[in-house]
């Protein structure tokens, strides 16, 4: 994960994919209207061809496209080295509980139902972007490191041994949650709340599938993210612990 410009000194660059016109519009309206630069697409396709193109800093992705489906949009994505870190805020007319929790799950970074308050969706864009565009702290030289593991919160940039690991905002808040607790055992519902900001009772298994997802990428260093059954998970206490 880099560090970007925050976008009142460079306009953030959204993707706005829906395929209902009228919705589309009135996103990129209000989007404009905040000094956003705007694009737009109605096809999981053309979609991931616009991002491919000119990658956004953030995308709002229905999940009833036709055709292509908005979950095998965000599945790709996360897939793709140079879309992987992309924030994802979902959009959508489905409001059951599985489908927030299996967006979650696919990487998404903040979900909306429709109908929705075009000010709550402006919100949650900036509280999106402010996460993963954070700016670095002058003289703070903050790091956090637990074995080959090593995070500069200045850079928000996570290196393991000597190779830099690119994670989508959701999984770096959620090794820096982690990491400040080393050694402390987090429930899921804390992580949740800590690092998804969700405070709702949904499906926990949401954290199951970012953890996977998150020592995937660590590599060697994924098995310091432990398990503890019935529980939830820690950052191993010390280097040398089995």
């Amino acid at each position: 994960m880099t560090t970007k410009t925050n976008h009142k000194a460079t306009p953030a660059r959204i993707l706005v994919v829906e395929d209902e016109r009228d919705i589309s519009a009135l996103v990129a309206y209000h989007l404009t209207k905040e000094g956003y630069r705007v694009r737009t697409a109605e096809g999981g396709q053309e979609a991931l061809e616009a991002a491919e193109g000119e990658r956004p800093d953030l995308l709002i992705l229905d999940l009833m496209l036709p055709g292509f489906s908005g979950y095998d949009v965000l599945q790709e994505m996360r897939r793709r080295a140079a879309l992987t870190d992309v924030p994802v805020i979902v959009l959508t007319a489905r409001r059951e509980e599985a489908d927030r929790v299996k967006g979650l799950e696919l990487g998404a970074d903040d979900y909306v139902t429709k109908p929705f308050s075009p000010r709550e969706l402006i919100l949650r864009v900036g509280a999106v972007l402010r996460r993963s565009q954070a700016p670095a702290v002058a003289g703070s030289g903050r790091v956090l490191r637990g074995g080959l593991v090593t995070v500069d919160l200045n850079a928000m940039r996570v290196v393991v041994a000597d190779r830099i690991v690119d994670l989508t905002p959701t999984e770096y808040r959620l090794l820096v949650t982690l990491l400040e607790r080393r050694g402390r055992v987090q429930s899921r519902q804390q992580l949740l709340e800590d690092a998804w900001d969700i405070h709702a009772r949904i499906e926990t298994r949401t954290v199951d599938m970012h953890v996977q997802r998150l020592r995937a990428k660590l590599g060697e260093a994924g098995r310091l993210i432990e398990t503890v059954r019935g529980f939830g998970y820690r950052f191993r206490a010390r280097d040398g612990d089995e």
